[in-house]
């Protein structure tokens, strides 16, 4: 990473725009940013690092947003860094823009800005910027990957604070290990050793829940033996359960088994016993169920014989029946011949009534002779009947005329009148169209200014939400604040308090005979006491972090009010000035005008349609006004030519019609008269031909009676039986048969009477013996299952603990497994002999490579006399891994870094820095740092000393980097020819820049 230039605009100390090329500072490859205390130095590194990160180094991150924005600042201009740099290739060029909070455009007071950002990058080929991206997240990332390392990777890198790496040389093994830990990322390792131990908990709990579930089933095996079983108290984990339980699981089974066997054997017997009592209770029923059968048998042969006369009697009738059906046809044949004639003789006399008294005595060959007569006479009346209908026809249409004429009469009126009107019509109907389109235009503006004011006073609502949000979070804020100070008081006052008795803590460890710690004497005649308001440790620590959460919630205050403020101003800004009732009563009125527009416009269909349906009317009653004249001059020829054949047709019918009022009335009376002479006739010769047919049926039924024996037709005609009867009457003689069939039948079987002049049979005695038998074979049933049942279960169970000590088995060894590999990863396996966990082993191998780089650089500065070392030896109870020792080439020993002179401290801590950033940048994927800044320290050195460390630094160009000196000490002006001074003053600090060629001197 190399970088070229560096504006800055009302940025912490510097009021208006200032710039840097590091292109010409970099020349020299060693350049010098000095200034007074207080100028801004610092200011113009941290510039960079919020350039790249968008958040400025260590202890200054409190500074963000609007707090880094210069006081000495115009109101009108806003805070921007612009960083061009070289990384992985490729030429950046960074701009960013902390929030702002400017003044209003309209009205009085400021509103909040958000933050920008832009990436751009150079196109070689094209000498042109092209845009990358103006995301926040997105440049953050981007810059991240190519750097390949995190903001305090980069400052601990490339912006090296000598203060921290001091502290570093001095500080025990688990300081070193958290700054080591963030700048080599090897949280990783720490999550290997915690994933370590998350498996060997869970593999711990497989095994316990194994040895749960495999006792559950020793329980489940003991109810289902009864007390067959008996189990140790054994608890899941404990040795010996899966042997004590498995012993006791075959016991169980083996003592199930013999029962089963037992019960078995009774189950036979007892069904033996019940198969011979339902042979005899089969046998008793059977003799019980004869003799019923023989007692019901003579019943019924008694009731038979009651019955016997009923018998005969039924027989004779129905013999006299079967007689009397030979005589059934004739009886039939003769009453359907009387029915026939009678309604034959009443159809006559029907006929007859109808006549005129002049037919009362004529035959039927009369009453045929005069119906053709009529007959004759009708036909000769069609002419005139087409005659009358034609004069019909005649006066129908001169009806037809004269309502023609009447209906053009008033077409010709309706459309002179309507016509009358047209203009005014017209003109109010396009009066109509103009003004709907007019509304249909002013609705299509509306609807565009709609949104905008819908958005307006939303953003306009959350603004006066956000607004009593933040004086709320600024209340909060004061609170936490006070809630903090006052916490941190009360911890301060503890500790205090703790130190005042921190002696009697000392005493109270005192043992007679035992050295003290503090002054090694072994007799402690007067040990210092605990008065009644001393503070133990307990104490001061649940101080300390009352006042760490008190913190915590102070800054989460601040957090909040922050975010608050910034949608406080996102909101302004989209809402204006303008009052939130303001922006609601301007969005009421355009959302009036615009339901008004829209329902004037909405009618532009339907009055242009009526315009045109007004115009078509205009065009039809024209053409019917025109077609109304003609037909009115082609009616009169028309209706005097009706008016001649109708004259002639009147005298025709008038000789046709005779005394009838018409032809059609003549016909009508001809047609009636021929009809009823025609019936009349027919009737006659029906009555005539059915009563010589009821002669000869007489004749037939005499004969028919008289052959099938009866006295007279009357005779036979009572005998007959209707089927209903008839099937009644057989059915009681088949039914006295079969009765009398069965009851013989019945009588006459062997063995029916042999168990009849047996005893009566003890049924119930033989069912209640039965049921006996059946209680103690189900009894035996029951017993039989509950024992295979049981061994069925222990069965099941026994198999079910063998596979789960099985699947047991593997899930031990893997628990054992882990749990070494987690307490050898956490250093507290007796394997591990310096108790050094993983983490730490791995940090260890990276300050060893950085104590390495550290000494070549140290032995320069140091003219030979130093070299760095790691050692990993144990400090007391504690675990080891990560000392660090300096090795003094004067004495040959080996001696702890914190013993080193104030001077010494620094070129140590220097070298440190440069080893550190050396290693991190091969750790972090070989990316090149061309650019490294050293701040402060070298106030501390020698002339020599200066010298020394003025040319490893100066070494630095081997590798094309170039390196600048943050200080203020006067003499490394005289020696670092390029310059960048920061001069402040009452209106803000100013960037001067001299470069290697500007004729300063070195000493």
């Amino acid at each position: 990473m190399r970088l070229h230039r560096l504006d800055i605009t009302a940025f912490g100390p510097f009021g208006g725009s200032q710039t840097v090329d590091f292109d010409e500072l970099s020349a020299a490859g060693l350049f010098l940013l000095h200034g007074p205390t207080g100028a801004g130095k610092t200011s113009v590194l941290d510039a960079v690092c919020y350039a790249l990160y968008g958040s400025a180094p260590g202890a200054r991150q409190s500074g963000q947003g609007t707090a880094l924005r210069s006081d000495h600042a115009a109101p009108s201009t806003r805070t921007e860094i612009r960083l061009e740099l070289t990384v992985a290739g490729r030429r950046l060029e960074i701009t960013r823009q902390p929030p702002w909070e400017r003044p209003k455009k309209r009205g009085t007071g400021t509103t909040l800005d958000k933050a920008q950002s832009w990436l751009r990058e150079y196109d070689g080929p094209a000498g042109a910027w092209k845009d990358l991206s103006r995301s926040h997240q997105e440049i953050g990332e981007e810059i991240t990957q190519l750097l390949g390392m995190s903001r305090e990777q980069f400052c601990q890198v490339v912006l090296l604070p000598q203060g921290d790496f001091a502290r570093f040389l001095r500080a025990d093994a688990e300081a070193r290990g958290k700054l080591l830990g963030r700048l080599f990322d090897t949280h990783r390792f720490a999550e290997v050793e915690k994933r370590l131990a998350e498996r060997r908990r869970a593999a711990e709990a497989q095994v316990r829940e194994g040895d749960a579930a495999l006792l559950a089933d020793a329980h489940r095996m003991q109810q289902a033996a009864g007390e067959a079983m008996e189990l140790p108290e054994l608890a899941p984990g404990e040795p010996g359960l899966a042997e004590a339980v498995l012993s006791a699981a075959a016991v169980a089974r083996s003592t199930a088994r013999e029962q089963l066997t037992i019960t078995h054997c009774g189950l036979g017997a007892a069904e033996s016993a019940q198969a011979a009592a339902e042979r005899a209770l089969a046998d008793v029923r059977e003799v019980d169920r004869l003799q019923r059968r023989f007692a019901q048998a003579h019943e019924r042969a008694a009731l038979l014989e009651e019955r016997a006369d009923g018998y005969r009697q039924a027989q004779a009738r129905m013999e006299r029946a079967r007689k009397a059906e030979a005589v059934a046809p004739a009886l039939e044949l003769r009453e359907a011949a009387e029915a026939e004639h009678r309604r034959a003789a009443e159809a006559e006399t029907r006929a007859r009534g109808q006549l005129p008294a002049t037919f009362a005595d004529a035959g039927a060959p009369g009453l045929a002779a005069a119906a053709r007569r009529a007959a004759e006479e009708l036909g000769g009346l069609d002419s005139a009947r087409r005659a009358e209908q034609r004069l019909a026809e005649l006066v129908a249409e001169r009806v037809e005329l004269d309502s023609e004429e009447r209906s053009d009469e008033d077409v010709l009126q309706e459309a002179e009148s309507w016509l009358a009107g047209w203009q005014e019509t017209r003109a109010g109907l396009q009066q109509a169209v103009e003004s709907a389109q007019e509304a249909a235009t002013r609705a299509e503006q509306l609807a565009v200014q709609r949104e905008p004011a819908r958005k307006r006073l939303a953003a306009a609502r959350q603004r006066d939400q956000f607004a009593r949000d933040t004086d709320d979070a600024q209340q909060r804020v004061i609170d936490a604040t006070d809630l903090a100070l006052k916490a941190r008081a009360d911890w301060l006052d503890v500790k205090e308090r703790r130190l005042n008795g921190i002696a009697a803590e000392l005493a109270a460890q005192l043992t007679d005979g035992e050295p003290c710690a503090v002054c090694g004497a072994t007799e402690h005649p007067a040990p210092a006491r605990k008065d009644a308001g001393h503070v133990d440790r307990e104490s001061e620590e649940r101080a300390l972090t009352a006042s760490q959460q008190a913190d915590e919630q102070r800054a989460e205050a601040e957090r909040r009010l922050a975010f608050v403020q910034r949608a406080l101003a996102a909101a302004q800004g989209e809402a204006g000035d303008a009052s939130t009732e303001e922006l609601a009563g301007q969005a009421e009125d355009l959302e009036r005008e615009y339901a008004e527009v829209r329902t004037l416009a909405s009618a532009l269909h339907t009055v242009t349609e009526r315009l045109r349906q007004a115009e078509r009317e205009r065009e039809q009653r024209l053409t019917a006004q025109q077609e109304a004249a003609v037909r009115t001059a082609t009616r009169g020829a028309r209706r005097d030519a009706l008016d001649r054949e109708r004259i002639t047709l009147e005298a025709e019918l008038a000789e046709a019609r005779g005394a009838a009022g018409s032809v059609a009335a003549r016909a009508a009376q001809l047609e009636r008269q021929a009809a009823l002479l025609t019936d009349a006739a027919d009737t006659a010769r029906v009555a005539e031909d059915t009563a010589q047919r009821l002669k000869d049926a007489d004749a037939r039924l005499a004969d028919a009676a008289f052959r099938a024996g009866f006295d007279t037709p009357q005779a036979a005609a009572a005998a007959l039986l209707d089927d209903a009867a008839h099937r009644d009457l057989q059915h009681r003689l088949d039914a006295w048969q079969a009765e009398e069939a069965a009851v013989r039948a019945v009588l006459a079987e062997a063995d029916t009477a042999e168990a009849a002049r047996q005893p009566s049979a003890d049924v119930v005695a033989a069912e209640r013996a039965a049921a006996d038998a059946g209680r103690r074979v189900r009894e035996a049933a029951s017993a039989l299952d509950a024992a295979a049942r049981r061994c069925a279960e222990l069965d099941r169970l026994s198999a079910r603990s063998a596979t789960g000590l099985r699947r047991l088995a593997p899930l031990r060894e893997e628990y054992d497994r882990v749990a070494r590999l987690s307490a050898l990863a956490a250093g507290t396996s007796a394997d591990n002999d310096r108790k050094m966990r993983l983490e730490s082993y791995v940090l260890a191998a990276r300050l060893e490579q950085v104590a390495a780089a550290a000494t070549v650089r140290l032995q320069r500065m140091s003219s030979g006399r130093y070299t760095l070392v790691h050692s990993d030896d144990r400090a007391g109870r504690g675990r080891s891994g990560l000392g660090l020792h300096v090795v003094d080439a004067w004495t040959g020993r080996e001696r702890d870094t914190a013993t080193l002179s104030g001077g010494e401290t620094f070129f140590a801590s220097l070298a440190l820095a440069l080893g550190l950033a050396d290693v991190v940048t091969d750790e972090a994927g070989g990316v090149r740092l061309d650019t490294l800044f050293i701040d402060e320290g070298f106030g501390s050195l020698d002339d020599q000393t200066l010298d020394e460390v003025l040319d490893v630094l100066d070494s630095l160009r081997e590798r094309d980097r170039s390196v600048g000196i943050v200080s203020h000490v006067a003499d490394l002006r005289r020696r670092v020819h390029a310059q960048l001074e920061v001069v402040k003053g009452r209106t803000g600090s100013v960037l001067k820049q001299r470069g290697s060629g500007s004729g300063i001197g070195g000493g």
